[in-house]
């Protein structure tokens, strides 16, 4: 994929994340890898106002190379995680409700089902309050991330990571999803997470066999 075609899906996934209440307003940031370079939506934008001109690149040293717009404040965090993880080609930052919810606890969201095994990777960690923007912020998400696909940020909201833009975006939604079971389950019970050996099982046959095909095709 060019860097348009990656502008284009950058912009179709900030509309679809809007779309379905992950975030409101301009709040959020998007980004993707393209070599040693990172493409990531503008500070104060609306998404449905974005053109593949308003998208901004940038080095990995968060200089800008392209772009008539201030990138995201969360740029530094978006940086940090791809130089720490490179399988990690997409970050998608959310404020959902649910998620959220459950950041503002401080808590993390244990491994309760299936789909968040598969392509989560299992207990999604939060990671410590820190000021956005900050490179404070990004060093505590760095802290916990580990070989997760998802984090909770304390009293903010969270960031789903994925090979391409696509996984990002399922991450997204499996994560709300998930915290939204977690949320109603506990006004039943305690919920009772799956064991470690079956998360490392289910998230190996999503990478080696049901996500295969996909990632190839993107």
């Amino acid at each position: 994929m060019d860097i348009q075609n990656l502008k284009k899906e950058i912009i179709y996934y900030g509309q679809e994340i809007k779309k379905i209440g992950l975030v409101v307003g301009t709040w959020g940031n998007i980004s993707a890898r393209f070599e040693d370079k990172v493409l990531i939506t503008p500070s104060g934008i609306p998404y449905e106002k974005l053109s593949e001109e308003d998208i901004v690149i940038c080095d990995l040293n968060c200089n800008i190379i392209d772009g008539k717009h201030a990138p995201s404040t969360e740029l530094i965090a978006h940086v940090e995680i791809y130089k720490h993880r490179r399988d990690v080609n997409a970050i998608i930052h959310t404020h959902s409700i649910y998620a959220s919810a459950i950041a503002v606890t401080r808590k993390n969201i244990p491994a309760i089902i299936e789909d968040m095994a598969m392509i989560i990777g299992g207990e999604v960690p939060c990671a410590k309050y820190a000021f956005p923007g900050t490179k404070e912020l990004a060093e505590n998400i760095i802290e916990v991330l580990e070989n997760k696909n998802a984090v909770l940020l304390a009293n903010h909201g969270a960031i789903s990571l994925g090979r391409n833009l696509k996984e990002a975006f399922n991450v997204c939604q499996i994560l709300e999803k998930s915290a939204k079971i977690y949320i109603l389950a506990t006004q039943i019970g305690m919920p009772k997470p799956l064991a470690i050996e079956e998360v490392e099982k289910m998230r190996e046959i999503y990478l080696n066999k049901y996500s295969k095909n996909e990632i190839i095709k993107n």
